[in-house]
């Protein structure tokens, strides 16, 4: 499809604070074939079409409404597009599946319930199940004939989801597993035929998964959630009540339950980026169609400074979003292939493909999220007081996009996480961080090298990434070394490692887009896309310094304290750069477009 990287350049998750990727390697939205490029069209048609017209009533629960479109949307294939074609679906790689996610996430609250049908509500079965579970489930839910979700969360079990208080119990006869618990927030509840149910079997210490059908007895829900956003989105309490499972019906392994979780949460995280991605591009384009339209003091306000700084904001942050989403789908795609021309079965190997890179599925959810969070913030802004009208589109955006932070673990935790798996691979020997920490630290006490500065396109800012990652390296690493075994209980100081982490990711991939957009089309055509990726960098340097600094003096001191301090300066400093013009010219090519474009 889009596959760019070869076997021998395969890069490990996780491995970009230590490995230098060359532009050539990735693989960037500019790149989109004929056949996906139609994938995404036909998509943004089915939103126009069946959505946008009928989203107030989509917003009231009209009975019937949702699920009635989400079979439109499997009679066109949309349900299924990394279905395989044996089970009904459409069988394309997982970043086909991420730019039709990016597409949907345009579809306000239905978009959430697209996403949770074919990601947590069909991926369970068709990842974990065995022949007979896949041949009966999937390609009903690859049709849209079944709905599904997801029921794992309950009152007194969120982010420590292992320990759900539901339970299973296999009954005299040996034939089915007795069920009883509560489960909330379950997103489709209202409607879906089909229950992913996370429980504990006796005493068991992980939880164990069951695919339970509505038709079984003792499944009751309570009232519609009233929510802050999402309100087309099916919010639902489910209560199994001595509900009887055929042990056939047991996912996986026993106790293999919280595993499944873990995996289809990291699909869920970058699923959720892109969608994030779509929804902010819509809401881009808004802002600039009503900044060229609404006319103050005799022209439209678009003409204005203060307007156009937000708008070329939005769209550098948007971009910088997509730079990273698709690097690394496509390094989980490289990594599928990879792992089936070794001979593990495709499901095994989709699964394995996206948990080798599940720090930068956490970095992307809270990247992407909070990207959106800030475009709706910003097109309430240039709404003006029509931004806070419930008859503008801002008012929907603005307290959809909020609920973005929450699910799919918070972002508080999924910072949390991606400190943390680096650091536990670090341990295991599969990334060496502890090689590059330890020179960065040599560094510091050497005499830097002042050479002529190489003015080459591009080459300022790989220093600035290179010396980001050093950042990375120097916190971590003597983080490690002065906190050790209670690093993991310090939340502050993780999270703060965490946004260094983060902006690193973000960094490089705007970086090498750009660099390998140049390389395409020359860097005349490019303007717009150089002036973003270098106001996005100028920018992380500051996050950087100050997230660093953060980190620092919470748990050095004294020299140790100074020279870091020293040596953070040093990797974070910039040279002048106007940004005002920058944005200029990204503005202009926005409003000129009069909709997001690049």
């Amino acid at each position: 499809m889009s596959t760019t990287t070869t076997t021998q350049n395969l890069t490990k998750g996780g491995e970009f604070l230590i490995k230098e990727t060359l532009a050539a390697d990735i693989f960037i939205p500019e790149q989109w074939n004929e056949e996906q490029l139609m994938m995404k069209k036909m998509c943004e048609d089915f939103l126009a079409q069946e959505v946008y017209p009928n989203i107030t009533r989509i917003e009231a629960q009209e009975e019937g409404l949702m699920p009635s479109i989400m079979e439109k949307a499997g009679e066109l294939g949309i349900l299924g597009i990394s279905v395989p074609e044996a089970y009904g679906g459409l069988g394309f790689n997982f970043a086909t599946s991420m730019l039709t996610a990016e597409a949907t996430g345009a579809g306000y609250s239905a978009s959430v319930a697209l996403s949770a049908h074919t990601g947590i509500g069909t991926l369970p079965i068709l990842y974990y199940g065995n022949e007979a579970q896949k041949t009966k489930y999937i390609p009903k839910l690859a049709s849209g004939e079944w709905k599904g979700c997801y029921c794992l969360t309950e009152p007194a079990s969120g982010s420590d989801a292992n320990s759900g208080k539901t339970s299973a119990k296999l009954n005299a006869a040996g034939t089915h597993y007795v069920l009883n618990g509560q489960k909330m927030w379950i997103t489709n509840g209202g409607f879906a035929d089909i229950f992913t149910v996370f429980a504990k079997i006796d005493d068991d210490a992980n939880l164990s998964a069951f695919i339970v059908e509505k038709s079984f007895n003792g499944i009751t829900l309570n009232a519609e959630e009233h929510k802050m956003g999402i309100k087309g989105s099916s919010t639902r309490q489910v209560f199994f009540n001595d509900t009887l499972v055929p042990v056939e019906n047991l996912l996986s392994e026993r106790q293999n339950g919280f595993k499944i979780a873990v995996n289809i949460l990291n699909i869920g995280r970058i699923k959720l980026a892109g969608a994030c991605v779509g929804a902010s591009k819509l809401v881009s384009s808004q802002a600039i169609n009503y900044a060229n339209e609404r006319n103050q003091f005799g022209r439209p306000i678009s003409k204005y400074g203060a307007i156009r700084f937000k708008l070329a904001e939005q769209a550098v942050k948007i971009y910088a979003s997509e730079s990273a989403v698709y690097r690394a789908s496509q390094n989980i795609d490289d990594a599928i292939v990879a792992l089936e021309e070794g001979g593990m079965e495709s499901a095994k190997a989709k699964l394995k493909g996206v948990e080798q890179f599940a720090v930068e599925c956490a970095i992307l959810k809270v990247h992407g999220s909070e990207t959106l969070d800030y475009v709706v913030d910003e097109g309430v802004q240039v709404y003006g007081g029509m931004g806070y009208s419930a008859e503008a589109p801002m008012d929907r955006s603005f307290r959809d996009a909020r609920i973005n932070r929450i699910f799919e673990g918070t972002n508080e935790i999924n910072r949390l996480l991606t400190v943390d798996m680096m650091l536990r691979r670090a341990m295991k020997g599969e990334l060496n961080l502890m090689g590059p920490a330890q020179a960065v630290a040599a560094e510091l006490v050497g005499i830097p090298e002042f050479g002529d500065a190489d003015t080459t396109l591009f080459a300022q800012e790989k220093k600035y990434v290179a010396n980001f990652k050093k950042v990375g390296l120097m916190i971590a690493g003597a983080a490690v070394q002065k906190l050790m075994a209670t690093l993991s209980k310090e939340q502050e100081i993780l999270m703060n490692i965490a946004d260094v982490l983060i902006e690193i990711y973000a960094s490089e991939s705007v970086l090498l887009r750009t660099e390998k957009l140049v390389g395409m089309r020359g860097e005349a055509a490019c303007a717009a896309q150089l002036a973003m990726m270098r106001i996005y960098i100028y920018d992380a340097a500051d996050k950087i310094n100050k997230a660093g600094k953060d980190a620092l003096n919470s748990f050095a001191e004294g020299d140790e304290l100074r020279m870091m301090l020293m040596g953070l300066k040093r990797f974070t400093k910039t040279e002048s750069f106007n940004v005002r013009d920058a944005r200029q010219v990204v503005a202009s090519q926005l409003i000129e477009s009069n909709k997001y474009c690049f």
